[in-house]
């Protein structure tokens, strides 16, 4: 690809370092931005991430690490957000540059608690980015498995297809596979969702329910998320298609779900304060519950799973009383 085009990526975490990784293997170098001096100076000197993926190593020649996010947004064509929705509007506020002539690509799984919107969307309203300079990268893809080079599928959706593409080919590798789609609004959503979704599998794992649940729990799941998702952009798109279905199941599976976890705990008993302290990263789907609870107020899909994950993060419902009446409405 060009190397005209500069890349730079905002985040600290996971899947800030896992993008990181896929980029360098395309490009000479990136901007890195993350508010951790004592982590960039240790990427400097031992050449990884000393608190998430450790195992990736970097060839520093590549990497333009930085602790001003103004710094990293200057130097890029493409900018690529990788930080919890939780934080995001914190970490905007330090801007003191334009975003107007950016291209902005988000990794970002959830909700800005702040106005309630997806992060293309609040982008677009509250920096009047158009939508077709506003792309999502979404999986099914665990940053664990890209530090690990299993193969992983990622899907990379815009408005402009041919930003999609030089997206996808800078983040493409012998491991990596991504494809493009045009729906932006409802890839984000899924992303979201399915987060809420694997909340609601961890919590049933946690009270003792099997396999044999959580194949009609996630089942169920897949429809919830097309009514929900249809109710808020309706659109033409194969609901079983990987960006869709294959993201969910992958969350609400694997060992290396950071919100199947936290439902676990849950499930176990902890209160969300205790699990939330001893979990070192962060579950994006806790946020997301509440702003697609009080998002569906006003379209009024059918969203048993969300409202019952709510019952239990937001209004201290017991667990075992909300899934056993969850169980009931299930097919």
């Amino acid at each position: 690809m060009s190397e005209k085009l500069k890349f730079a990526v905002i985040g600290g975490g996971s899947w800030a370092t896992a993008i990181a990784k896929m980029l360098c293997v395309n490009l000479s170098e990136i901007a890195w931005y993350m508010r951790n001096d004592s982590a960039i100076e240790h990427i400097q000197k031992y050449k990884h991430n000393p608190n998430y993926l450790s195992s990736v190593e970097f060839d520093t020649n590549k990497l333009k690490l930085t602790n001003n996010i103004n710094e990293a947004i200057e130097y890029a064509d493409y900018i690529i957000f990788a930080i919890p929705s939780a934080f995001l509007d914190a970490e905007l506020k330090n801007m003191t540059v334009s975003l107007a002539d950016k291209i902005i690509f988000s990794a970002i799984k959830g909700i800005v608690p702040e106005t309630s919107l997806i992060v293309g969307e609040h982008f677009h309203i509250q920096y009047d980015i158009p939508y077709y300079n506003i792309g999502v990268i979404t999986g099914p893809c665990h940053a664990e498995e890209v530090a690990l080079e299993r193969l992983s599928y990622l899907t990379i959706a815009c408005g402009d297809p041919d930003k999609a593409k030089t997206v996808a080919k800078s983040l493409s590798g012998n491991y990596i596979k991504a494809k493009i789609s045009d729906d932006i609004i409802g890839t984000e959503y899924a992303a979201m969702l399915k987060n809420i979704y694997s909340i609601a599998a961890g919590i049933a794992h946690g009270l003792g329910y099997g396999d044999n649940f959580q194949s009609v729990l996630m089942s169920n799941a897949i429809r919830e998320m097309k009514k929900f998702i249809r109710k808020v952009h309706k659109m033409k798109r194969n609901i079983n298609d990987s960006a869709y279905l294959g993201d969910l199941l992958v969350t609400g599976y694997s060992v290396f779900s950071r919100n199947r976890m936290f439902g676990n705990m849950i499930g176990k008993g902890y209160t969300v304060k205790s699990a939330m302290m001893e979990m070192s990263m962060v579950a994006e789907g806790y946020y997301a519950t509440k702003s697609a609870y009080k998002l569906n107020q006003g379209y009024g899909a059918k969203t048993p799973i969300i409202d019952a994950v709510y019952a239990v993060l937001y209004e201290g419902k017991d667990a075992k009383s909300v899934f056993r009446k969850l169980t009931e409405s299930l097919d």
